[in-house]
């Protein structure tokens, strides 16, 4: 539901000491007395309502932006007096004029409006979505590092915490939020820390194998910086923990402050020209601007240019390529169907992959998957192309092994099968869907059952078939997917 916390209770706005539209002629007609007693902005209901407005006008933005859940404080407080708004627009008195009863309606459907816009978007299965995924990466952050490191221990970071946290990640950019800037700014905040944390853990690995810091008898600084070293691996351990939500007691501006000490000390240090030394502080420095970047989180996703993706520039320019690969794909398939193979714009789907390639994600997950699933686009004009073009220059011979020639006739299948679905603009639910769906699935059940017979070339054929077979399925759920940035 649009709720338009912007738009006047009263059908126009107030004009001053100016009388209000009553409505229509029918209304006047039937309302001949009201017509001549027109009711004034300075009537005590109309004071009231007027009043209820503005305060609607400044919980709309507010209610419109809010990401939280439902046991959250801010819901809490927004709720709280939205419901005190309906009580006090059900208490105006109308004195019986329909005029005030009309007013009054409008402004208690207004109320309901945010109050219902505000329950929807805090109950939503995919606001729920995120926030279960944000549960399941926060215990596991807790448990494999924050947990670890407070107890004296050592963290466990390795490949599989790192592959399991983009995990995370790649579900999270498949969460749809149909377009309701809650839901996106949600989504946008959990993958914002989840990124962060993932940055954290990245950088921190290699350090893992580094030597022992250098000994204190060598300079009188060397100890000093060991001594912010032990801090930086503390504050490190902090940050992890305040961008999962594992810290109560600690903000992003302590932290940043505690950093920023840490950077002066070192800056104050005499190296008396010691390049090693140097060196050793410039590593400390370097890994404290690496937490800092990660400290302006508490304000990230009120910018609704950062997670409303259809204002970024990177998103702007895969689209573009997008809208460019579409009209060449239209053109293929267009040639196809008259049988004219010369139309072949390989070399200019080439130059898109490479502008794709070149587009800059800032680390965005919902951008790469967008870059993702356009360079998918790109690529299956290509392999569309590449096959028909080898379907036409097949010359077998009249020794080729019968299951080799099983193979091709498969791919002359998929190559038609493939056409299909590159031309397919559907939905799931559809027939058509089910139906190219039923027979690429055949033509792997018919690749399964050709036996090769110890024919090298059949096999290393019929793998290339299944994949390509496979790469037809995964475009098609691509295409059919609903995704969303």
């Amino acid at each position: 539901m649009a709720v338009r916390w912007l738009c006047s209770l009263f059908g126009k706005p107030f004009d001053g000491g100016k009388r209000m539209d009553h409505g229509g002629p029918q209304d006047q007609q039937q309302h001949p007395a009201e017509q001549q007693q027109p009711y004034h902005p300075q009537h005590p209901a109309m004071m009231r309502l007027y009043e209820v407005q503005k305060e609607v006008s400044t919980l709309g933005p507010q209610v419109c932006t809010f990401s939280g859940l439902q046991n959250d404080r801010e819901y809490k407080r927004m709720e709280r007096e939205l419901t005190q708004l309906l009580l006090q627009v059900d208490q105006v008195d109308t004195e019986g004029k329909l005029e005030l009863q009309g007013a009054r309606k409008r402004a208690a459907q207004e109320v309901e409006g945010l109050l219902r816009y505000l329950e929807e978007n805090a109950s939503h299965p995919s606001r729920l979505a995120i926030e279960e995924l944000s549960i399941a990466a926060r215990e596991l952050v807790d448990e494999r590092v924050v947990a670890p490191q407070r107890a004296g221990g050592v963290a466990e970071i390795n490949d599989e915490l790192v592959d399991a946290l983009q995990e995370f990640v790649l579900r999270l950019t498949q969460i749809k939020t149909e377009g309701r800037v809650p839901l996106r700014k949600a989504r946008y905040r959990a993958l914002t820390r989840l990124c962060a944390v993932q940055d954290v853990l990245e950088s921190r690995t290699p350090q893992q194998t580094l030597s022992l810091p250098l000994s204190g008898d060598t300079h009188e600084a060397v100890n000093r910086i060991n001594q912010v070293m032990v801090k930086v691996s503390m504050a490190r351990s902090q940050l992890l923990a305040l961008l999962m939500g594992l810290s109560g007691r600690d903000s992003c501006a302590h932290l940043s402050r505690i950093l920023t000490e840490l950077q002066v000390e070192l800056d104050a240090l005499d190296v008396s020209g010691n390049a090693a030394i140097r060196n050793y502080r410039k590593q400390v420095v370097e890994e404290i601007n690496g937490l800092l970047k990660h400290l302006d989180l508490e304000g990230e996703g009120d910018d609704t240019r950062r997670y409303d993706l259809a204002q970024n520039n990177s998103i702007r320019e895969i689209e573009a390529i997008r809208t460019h690969v579409s009209h060449l794909r239209e053109g293929v398939l267009r040639h196809c169907v008259v049988g004219d193979l010369s139309f072949r714009p390989k070399a200019e789907l080439q130059s898109l992959l490479t502008h794709l390639d070149q587009v800059d994600t800032a680390k965005n997950p919902c951008i790469r998957e967008a870059r993702r699933r356009a360079v998918v686009e790109v690529q299956a004009v290509i392999t569309f192309l590449d096959l028909r073009e080898a379907l036409v220059c097949r010359q077998p011979g009249p020794e080729e092994h019968p299951s080799h020639r099983a193979v091709w006739l498969v791919l002359g299948s998929l190559s038609d099968l493939q056409a299909q679905v590159l031309g397919f603009d559907g939905k799931r639910a559809d027939k058509s869907y089910m139906m190219l769906e039923e027979l690429l699935t055949k033509q792997l059940l018919a690749l399964d059952a050709v036996d090769p017979q110890g024919d090298a070339s059949t096999k290393v054929a019929r793998k290339q078939a299944v994949k390509f077979a496979q790469n037809i399925l995964n475009y098609l759920d691509m295409k059919t997917d609903e995704w969303e940035y």
